[in-house]
């Protein structure tokens, strides 16, 4: 299997022991290449890597770059025909990987791939987006995709009307686990590293479909991903990088009065959820955890009434 496979990691030792251990005991072909760029970790990550892992080629940063720029110094190391970016808190599952290679040998079109994501229940969980448009936030802000979480139309961004249990061309592959072909990384270019931590996945399958190449969800493929083992360690920090992430992509992509719309609706989402979870505050039993989401909420609306009415661009 003629992989390179990139792993980021921050503050993530138990998850990234694990995730090299499942690689590990999938393959013993030497020609792996697994490369693991460290954002400045300081759980003792690096130091576990380099004593029990001594074949995997090390990058220690002395700052934590962000998601997009420390895969970007991994994919610049990578020498081998496919590149797969895995994060550190994802177990690989036996076969995943042999898969992957047979079906990239076999559709050479396909120029994104991501298998199919269990949680740590092993239950099957959403990896899959759709572009964001107006609509379909909307169809979030108001959740009419839970709701109506079986149709289409009203299905939303987070694609709640797909069961993620087929074969299927996508928007976008969200960015936990990809496995790419260097021609195609060669042609669209890396990771934007103006994005810090989120929006990076729906940026890079949006240039992979300018660039004509198929983006497919491959559920024959499985990882488990636990989630949040970086973002756990800050949760309001990271729940606004996501929303900035958000409208990022959007100012990226859209003009005009598609914008003003967009950061409109992201205000109006925070402000319902301020006021739903003070509501549910009230409860005793419930207070603890609508703490913390009132706290993410509000930190948001700081961060989005900050933002000047006009940018300059």
């Amino acid at each position: 299997m003629d992989f390179s496979i990139v792993i980021v990691t921050w503050n993530g030792r138990t998850f990234v022991a694990e995730c090299l251990q499942s690689l590990a005991a999938q393959t013993e072909d030497a020609s792996l290449e697994i490369i693991v760029v460290d954002n400045a970790s300081t759980d003792g990550t690096p130091e576990m890597i380099a004593r029990d892992y001594p074949s995997v080629r090390l990058v220690r940063n002395h700052e934590n770059l962000g998601f997009a720029k420390a895969n970007n110094i991994g994919i610049g190391i990578a020498s081998r025909r496919y590149v797969l970016l895995v994060n550190s808190d994802v177990n690989v599952l036996p076969g995943c990987l042999a898969k992957i290679h047979a079906f990239l040998e076999e559709h050479p079109s396909v120029g994104l791939l991501g298998p199919q994501m269990l949680g740590h229940d092993r239950e099957v969980r959403r990896s899959c987006m759709r572009f964001p448009t107006l609509w379909n936030t909307f169809c979030r802000v108001s959740a009419l995709d839970r709701v109506l979480p079986g149709s289409r139309l009203f299905g939303g961004m987070l694609m709640r009307d797909f069961s993620h249990d087929r074969l299927q061309d996508v928007d976008v592959l969200n960015g936990w686990f990809w496995a790419t072909r260097f021609e195609a990384l060669r042609q669209v270019g890396p990771l934007d590293e103006r994005f810090f931590f989120y929006g990076e996945d729906v940026d890079w399958c949006y240039r992979f479909h300018l660039a004509g190449w198929g983006v497919v969800f491959y559920p024959a493929a499985q990882a488990i991903h636990y989630g949040g083992s970086s973002s756990a360690n800050a949760p309001t920090r990271f729940y606004v990088e996501r929303h900035k992430a958000n409208l990022q992509f959007w100012r990226k992509y859209h003009r005009g009065h598609g914008r003003i719309a967009f950061t409109a609706m992201m205000l109006l989402n925070e402000c319902l959820r301020t006021v739903g979870y003070a509501a549910v505050w009230l409860l005793p039993s419930q207070r603890k955890g609508a703490e913390h989401k009132i706290e993410r909420s509000v930190a948001c609306l700081q961060w989005l009434v900050s933002l000047p009415l006009c940018d300059g661009e």
